[in-house]
């Protein structure tokens, strides 16, 4: 669908999923839509050896096991939970299981301090209750209840930014697979349905702002997502996401190779700094996770086309990495400036190419902000 600014995933791939759905032989929990190694072909895409008419593109980058052991536990009667550092790619491949699954990625929660149970459970039109009283019809279903109703798959995005109250009231869905209407006189029960589970994220660095009970652990199968920092996987990632983004802007441009390379490097160095560093202070804010990269390539991009002469070049790149890293002024700064003395500078004069105009454009990025 052109006229969305950005399809589910169940739509985006809509044909491939009716492909992959019209030759799958294989047994389907519950109400699967593909079967369990359909769902994990559909996420990391096919190879020579699966024997398939045509070619699936992988669309999540991480290790085979993960996905795995989340297809697993979907498949079990226990919640999963996706943890990780910010931009690791957990509500990506939380979509793509759900519109695998059950084609609707959309019955999502997102966990705020202000998230109440009626986001989780339901709530009333209260014009329809002055008119016809408490009812099924004049009920609001949550995006999790509709899940239950229909044996579907509902997401929980930063459960740990939920208070403790909403984390409780889940515990009780993912125990007893139903929720009780004490408002109504009948039908006051809604049952969940087979094939029914919730896929909930977290993020690490939150840790401590509403840490998560013993009960509701035990609810849950855990996967950790980690930073992936193999280079080759990374490239594959921002190259992946790059493309996407030229088609949906209709964009004719190349990202040379090369470019790719110094973005890769320098967020290998500066995630090395902020392992090596003694405190915060010492480390950049940013996650520098591959979500990140993507950005700054984005930007890059982005500004090239708009302003620049429709070509990506080094000092443009380097802009946008410094003003998209460089959240806290002046510590981001003060680290990015040191990173590009102590480790771009003598490295371009070692190495050449592409990094003494990386380095040019950063210093001129970084005295614009300064």
């Amino acid at each position: 669908m052109s006229g969305l600014l950005r399809a589910p995933a169940e739509i985006k791939y809509a044909e491939e999923l009716d492909w992959l759905e019209s030759v799958d032989d294989g047994p389907k929990p519950f109400s699967w839509r593909l079967s369990p190694k359909m769902v994990r072909l559909f996420v990391l895409g096919s190879e020579r050896s699966d024997g398939l008419d045509r070619e699936i593109p992988q669309k999540w980058y991480g290790d085979r096991s993960f996905v795995e052991r989340s297809i697993v536990t979907l498949a079990s009667d226990r919640g999963l939970l996706l943890i990780g550092d910010p931009g690791t790619g957990k509500s990506w491949l939380a979509e793509l299981l759900s519109a695998a699954i059950s084609r609707n990625s959309t019955l999502v929660v997102q966990g705020t301090a202000g998230t109440t149970e009626d986001h989780i459970k339901y709530s009333w039109n209260v014009s329809m209750v002055i008119s016809k009283g408490q009812s099924r019809e004049s009920m609001i279903p949550s995006p999790i209840m509709t899940a239950m109703e229909t044996g579907a798959i509902g997401r929980f995005e930063e459960l740990t930014r939920s208070t403790s109250d909403v984390q409780d009231a889940l515990i009780s869905i993912l125990s007893e697979k139903y929720i009780s209407v004490p408002e109504m006189d009948s039908d006051n029960i809604v049952f969940a349905k087979p094939g029914f589970s919730v896929i909930a994220t977290a993020n690490s660095r939150d840790r401590g702002v509403n840490d998560l009970s013993s009960a509701l652990k035990r609810r849950f199968n855990f996967v950790r997502i980690p930073v992936v920092t193999n280079k080759k996987s990374e490239a594959e990632i921002v190259r992946f996401r790059t493309e996407e983004l030229l088609r949906r802007h209709r964009i004719e441009l190349d990202v040379p190779p090369t470019l790719l390379d110094v973005l890769l490097q320098s967020f290998a160095d500066l995630r090395a700094s902020s392992a090596a560093a003694g405190s915060d202070d010492e480390k950049l804010e940013s996650a520098l996770s591959s979500a990140e990269q993507i950005g700054v390539l984005e930007d890059a991009i982005l500004h090239s086309n708009f302003f620049g002469e429709r070509e990506l070049t080094a000092r443009t790149l380097a802009s946008s990495l410094v003003g998209s890293l460089a959240r806290r002024e002046p510590e981001d700064l003060a680290i990015l400036n040191k990173y590009l003395h102590g480790v771009v500078e003598p490295r371009s004069r070692e190495e050449g190419g592409s990094w003494p105009e990386f380095l040019e454009g950063g210093r001129d990025a970084i005295a614009t902000l300064s």
